[in-house]
């Protein structure tokens, strides 16, 4: 048995299409080009290759992108008073502050400075909260991307028996409470988890958001589940040449695509997706605030 290939960049073409289509038509109906501001702390390499990557596609879907790229040093008081601005400005819907930032500054601080309407990436309190009460809500990014590979793989989820490995803010957390609203039985497993390979080989469906690179085996994995592998880890690859890595993650892709029934692999799987969503995100956040009707099947 040899699972199915999930291709995350070929969904994450037919979500910015979706986007694009519904830019298009909000502009000619309304006059409304949805816009997004992305603010960058700093030269951190990854990113500056994200936000370009960011920027690029906000384009590409019609909207605006708005770039604001600030020293490493410059202080909590002016980037406060960036977010402040941004929260004002009736051109600008969704904003982003790339994570991680410089020591100095309080991201926490930070992210609550943001207009939850505005929050794209999902992480305000507010917008915590409301999810997690079951209520409308800015969506995390990446957890959003799963929940939607996962609903076209399957079509309903009801019932079925979903493990996630990993208990972070960002993945694992609003992962299970997404889940939970499609009516699976959820168990957040994590480093501290008893037994953790039987937990895992109960499950119809695996997320793997850990952050360590190939843990899971396919040993771990019930056959014919679904494993979504949202880790991205860089580690040596020496058969490519001294000094040379590669891409993989936190599944062990080897043993597990012979055993599962389905997979996302890395890279190409739940990676395409985060963008995709942010821009959806930033659609729906648009249609929310001019009271437009939001776009079907990119929001929850």
């Amino acid at each position: 048995m040899t699972a199915e290939i999930i291709d995350g960049k070929a969904f994450a073409a037919k979500v910015r299409a979706q986007v694009a289509a519904h830019v298009a038509v909000i502009r000619e109906s309304h006059g409304v080009i949805p816009g997004l501001a992305v603010v960058l702390v700093g030269e951190d390499p990854a990113s500056q290759v994200y936000v370009r990557a960011k920027g690029k596609q906000t384009v590409e879907v019609g909207m605006n992108s708005y770039e604001h790229k600030l020293d490493a040093d410059t202080s909590e008081a002016d980037l406060l008073a960036l977010i402040k601005r941004l929260n004002g400005d009736a051109d600008v819907h969704g904003i982003l502050v790339q994570l991680p930032l410089p020591g100095h500054l309080n991201e926490d601080l930070v992210i609550s400075s943001i207009d939850p309407a505005k929050d794209v990436d999902g992480f305000h309190i507010s917008n915590v909260g409301l999810l997690g009460t079951g209520q409308k809500s800015m969506v995390p990014c990446t957890p959003l991307g799963c929940l939607m590979m996962l609903r076209d793989h399957h079509g309903s989820l009801s019932g079925m028996d979903a493990v996630i490995i990993g208990r972070s803010n960002i993945v694992g957390k609003p992962m299970a409470q997404l889940l939970l609203g499609d009516s699976c039985m959820v168990t957040i497993a994590h480093s501290r988890t008893r037994d953790l390979p039987d937990v895992v080989r109960r499950a119809d469906i695996v997320v793997a958001a850990v952050g360590r690179p190939e843990m899971v085996p396919g040993d771990w994995i019930k056959p014919g589940a679904t494993v979504v592998d949202v880790g991205i880890n860089r580690i040596d690859a020496p058969e490519k040449g001294e000094g040379k890595t590669r891409l993989v993650g936190d599944v062990d892709f080897a043993s597990v695509v012979q055993v599962a029934g389905a997979i996302t692999p890395v890279p190409g799987g739940v990676g395409p997706m985060t963008i995709a969503c942010l821009l959806a995100n930033t659609l729906t956040a648009c249609c929310r605030a001019g009271g437009m009707p939001e776009p079907e099947g990119l929001t929850v």
